[in-house]
């Protein structure tokens, strides 16, 4: 597509500082300006067509969170629908859940959408799913001002849950055969009484070889 760029006019931020705009901020302030073709706040985006990578790939991805620019290409000549799958057929994304509306907090409409989609390795519909996540954000439709497929793109690696296998660990030790119950909260209560009796009961004793 002859859209992407080097890594060189990409601003670099100092250590400390983070990027991190509000789903309105990127729709108004940034997708928006792209699409009427004003300069964007910050030569932060880039663009890149990130059907010829792998997410892992993605310049900058493997380091936490990354935003870029990308144009939307269809699926099919005569079709809306836009494609997906990665140029080396590698895997491809896949949209969960529905659309999210983005509001304006100014006049209180609906100024864009954001996307959902994850990665799947291999061929559908039977790819692999990954922990690689996009937010894709849109324009509303009555704020298309000109034609474009231009779309603004989060993309990150999902953490896994640790607090659900944890969860499950200690689900699975109650419930294994022989092993005692855990305390309750009862006997927890009673053991710190008993710390505090006697704690009061040598407090008293001092005292009590104090006075006269």
């Amino acid at each position: 597509m002859g859209m992407e760029r080097s890594n060189s006019s990409v601003i670099r931020l100092p250590p400390g500082f983070r990027f991190h705009p509000t789903d309105e901020e990127l729709v108004s302030l940034y997708l928006k300006r792209k699409v009427l073709s004003y300069p964007v706040p910050a030569g932060i985006i880039p663009e890149i067509d990130f059907l010829r990578h792998n997410p892992s790939d993605i310049p900058g991805a493997s380091e936490g969170e990354r935003y870029f620019f990308n144009q939307r290409e269809a699926k099919y000549h005569n079709g809306s629908r836009s494609n997906r799958a990665t140029r080396s057929g590698s895997g491809y994304w896949k949209a969960s859940g529905k659309d999210k509306p983005i509001i304006g907090s100014r006049n209180n409409q609906i100024i864009g959408f954001k996307k959902t989609l994850v990665f799947y390795q291999g061929k559908p519909p039977r790819g692999t799913r990954t922990d690689w996540v996009m937010h894709e954000y849109r324009l509303a439709n009555d704020c298309m001002v000109t034609s474009t497929n231009w779309v603004l793109c989060r993309i990150f690696k999902k953490k896994r849950n640790s607090q659900v296998d944890m969860e499950f660990m200690d689900q699975a030790v109650v419930e294994r055969p022989g092993t005692p119950p855990p305390l309750s909260s009862s006997s927890c209560v009673t053991d710190n009484s008993d710390e505090n009796a006697e704690e009061v009961s040598s407090k008293e004793e001092y005292e009590y070889n104090r006075s006269p």
